[in-house]
């Protein structure tokens, strides 16, 4: 493997920021938040530990209300009780010299009512599916949603804005939109999920229109330079599906154009949740949206060292976002830099758990 890495370690002006290297920490849903949804100890810790000078971190999805969650244990930023909590974490990332952006997120159908004190989650529309999720008595199957009222997206907006200026409250430095993974906003957009028929459905501008008006209402809290959009335009988590993905995430990115966004955020097909689906699969979806989108671009998905710095000289990414390595190798930047051996992921600890495979992975010790 080479060690010429002169993409991957170059400068990067992402908005306001100077970035001295390109390696991103991917959000990943580790479900360790304390029992009030506010950042656990250990939380600020983990981050921690895997903020590099110069460096760009995006939390795991924080959730705008108490019913938007999907999972329990998974943070929140709907209380002012969370800011001082989610301060730790900005705190500790800002004292490595490391920038971070905070992601949020409504999970939508991908629910439970004992989540939500017996509220049916939300859709677009009524698409039955099958998925599980995680509550307080483990993995269970999901509950049947109902679709949202138009009367009631204005105080859903509304629930976003709030939860940015509580990110900016918190001392982030910018706020992601999670539009990716068959998460609510995700369902708007894609047309296998929205079957509504008024202002909000039916044609790709319709559908686009919940999405656009949550960045707007980032934008109006941070500027847009400070906000980013994550997508998935080939997911399959969560049942989503779109009839002409390529035009309906085309249209989103010159959309998105007009706002001079942080990034947009890609996350290619070759994967779906954490696991791998075609390890031999060259990136394609940001390749694609480079031609639709002028700003930059973070690729995710499966990518290792030297295809990140592949994918930098194409030119069809400007920052590489790394979920999985990053969960067991806090100083993975400098692993990379030097090409020293990588530690293993632990999948059984993905999703909740204690500091074990979480905050116990060492940095990398010479022999």
């Amino acid at each position: 493997m080479t060690n010429d890495l002169t993409r991957l370690f170059s400068k990067f002006e992402l908005g306001p920021y100077q970035l001295s290297h390109r390696v991103v920490h991917a959000p990943m849903t580790r479900l360790r938040a304390s029992p009030d949804d506010s950042p656990s100890d250990m939380m600020v810790e983990y981050y921690r530990q895997r903020a590099s000078a110069g460096g760009l971190l995006i939390t795991e999805s924080a959730h705008p209300s108490f019913d938007s969650r999907g999972y329990i244990g998974a943070p929140g930023i709907y209380s002012d009780r969370h800011v001082d909590a989610w301060k730790l974490v900005a705190d500790a990332v800002h004292a490595k010299g490391a920038r971070i952006f905070m992601q949020i997120a409504h999970d939508g159908r991908q629910s439970h009512v004992d989540l939500s004190d017996g509220k049916l989650p939300i859709a677009p529309s009524v698409v039955p599916y099958d998925t599980v999720v995680f509550t307080q008595d483990g993995w269970v199957p999901n509950s049947p949603h109902r679709a949202l009222e138009a009367d009631e997206i204005p105080s859903l907006i509304e629930s976003f804005r709030q939860a940015s200026a509580r990110a900016k409250d918190a001392g982030f430095d910018g706020v992601e939109l999670h539009n990716a993974n068959g998460y609510l906003a995700d369902t708007f957009l894609q047309d296998g999920t929205n079957k509504r028929t008024d202002a909000y459905g039916g044609t790709v501008e319709k559908r686009a229109r919940f999405s656009l008006e949550l960045v707007e209402a980032f934008a109006s809290v941070w500027g847009a330079d400070r906000v980013g959009v994550r997508v998935s335009p080939s997911g399959q988590w969560g049942s989503i599906s779109d009839s002409d993905p390529e035009a309906t995430f085309g249209y989103f990115a010159r959309q998105l154009n007009a706002y001079g966004l942080a990034y947009l955020h890609v996350i290619e097909p070759r994967v779906m949740g954490t696991e791998t689906l075609d390890d031999g699969q060259a990136p394609v979806a940001s390749a694609f949206l480079r031609t639709q989108f002028a700003g930059p671009i973070i690729a995710a998905g499966g990518f290792d060292r030297a295809g990140a710095e592949g994918i930098l000289k194409s030119g069809d990414a400007d920052l590489v976002a790394f979920g999985r390595w990053f969960s067991s190798n806090p100083d993975l930047p400098e692993r990379f830099r030097r090409n020293l051996p990588l530690a293993p992921y632990q999948r059984d600890a993905f999703w909740g758990g204690d500091e074990r495979a979480y905050t116990d992975f060492p940095d990398f010790v010479e022999a």
